[in-house]
Parts: C-alpha cells; structure tokens; sequence
C-alpha cells in the first residue's frame, strides 16, 4: 500500500467514465534533458511547446529519499521547461491546468467552453498530472495531494524490462476502476489501454531498458453541464531502468 501524505479529500468520490477517454491523450511527463529534469509536454515523439504552457503549470514539489520535501521551482531554458531542485530530488511531480477544449463538427478543437461555442461536438476540461521516481526510493511512492488522478507502483521497481509490475491508480485519494493505462506513452502511443479492475490495479509488463513513461486517463462527470460536458483527467508515472555497466 502506498504511504499517504495526509491528503485532504472529499469523502464523497464521484463515479466517472461517462464517455471513452480520447485514445491520443497528450500529458505532460518527466525526463533528463543534458542531466536537468525537463517537463514535456506531447504524445509518443512529439515534443511540443512546453514552454508556452508553462504559466498553467502549478503544484510544482519534490521530496528527497527519505520522502523529506525539498523546494522545487520551474525553470525555463530556451525551448524548454527544466525543473530546480534545491537537493537532489528522488521524486518530482507537477500538475498543468490545460484548460477547456471544444471539438468542432470537422474535427477541430478550440480552446472555448460549449457555451461559446453552440454546435460543438464535445467540450472538456483538461488536466495533465505528472509524477517521476527520478532516484533510489526505499519506501512505498506516497500519495500526493495534487495528483488528483496518480499511478503509484505497487512493491519496488524491478531491474529488468519485461518483469511484470502491477500498478494502481488513484483517483482523489482512492483507488479507481475503469482508468485507462497504456505501457509506453513515448515510444507506444497507440497501444491498446488496459482498463484498471475494481481494485485500481493494472499489471503490465516494464516497457524500457531505460525511460519508462505509464499514462492513465480517467474521464469524470461535469459539474458545469452548460460550459464542459467532462472532465479529462491524464496522469504519467515515469521512472528509468539503468542499463548494463559499460566495459
């Protein structure tokens, strides 16, 4: 079980997966960029604009191994969103408000709620969660207050790609059925999602000798029925296998 870092939640948790969540869900994800942890922002190779949503990303934290918290800041270098940490940080996690997307009738999405936009298809409310075990951690990944939606290994990570590792995601502090998972967010976009059982818990196997990046989606009910007909919540959980020592 996950350690929990005193998390303030409604008691109350909603049902949600009122419609199928989109298959090609960008987010935003953790990863080394010249030895700095950089956020992306994409889906599968594409890198996008980071830096232009960078005034939407918030809750910006980090703990050290002892799970301590360590003071965190975003950082932008040209291109790209790299994240200070004022010690080595052994997880990292950030959230982006990505804001209210209407998909038109061909097809196109403006950034608009349905109520500006009277003949759109669908209109959401999008949020991007991300949460990296960036070094050596002995204890279990807690839950962060901030990740609305998070996926937490279960045990410790293995050392080898292809060992099975089972997963579960939380929803508000809870475990949730019906998230969405895929393996591979970078290298494996288009796999098929596994759907989480009543428990939260998907098992898959580790994807990469390498970078590791698990996306879930989870699609919750409006509460603003005129402006969004959902929301779309999509977390990462990144994490890297070393490779062979080189001789």
């Amino acid at each position: 079980m996950a350690k929990r870092m005193t998390p303030i939640w409604s008691t109350a948790l909603t049902a949600g997966l009122l419609i199928p969540a989109l298959a090609d869900a960008h987010g935003i994800w953790f990863a080394q960029r010249a030895k700095q942890i950089a956020i992306v922002y994409g889906i599968g190779a594409d890198d996008l604009e980071a830096v232009k949503r960078q005034p939407h990303m918030e809750s910006v934290q980090a703990w050290d191994a002892e799970l301590n918290p360590i003071g965190a800041q975003l950082r932008t270098a040209g291109p790209v969103v790299l994240v200070d940490t004022e010690a080595p940080p052994t997880i990292v996690s950030a959230v982006l408000q990505n804001g209210t997307w209407s998909k038109l009738p061909d097809g196109e999405f403006v950034k608009k709620s349905k109520d500006e936009v009277p003949n759109a298809v669908k209109s959401e409310t999008t949020i991007k969660y991300a949460t990296m075990i960036h070094g050596p951690l002995t204890k279990p990944v807690p839950l962060i207050p901030a990740q609305t939606l998070q996926i937490v290994p279960v045990g410790a990570l293995p050392a080898k790609l292809g060992t099975p590792m089972t997963y579960r995601v939380y929803f508000k502090g809870k475990p949730i059925a019906g998230a969405t998972v895929i393996n591979d967010m970078v290298n494996d976009p288009d796999a098929a999602e596994v759907a989480t059982g009543a428990d939260g818990r998907v098992t898959l196997p580790v994807r990469n000798q390498g970078l590791n990046v698990l996306r879930a989606v989870y699609v919750s009910p409006s509460d603003q029925p005129t402006k969004i007909d959902r929301y779309e919540h999509t977390a990462t959980l990144a994490f890297t296998l070393p490779h062979a020592p080189e001789e």
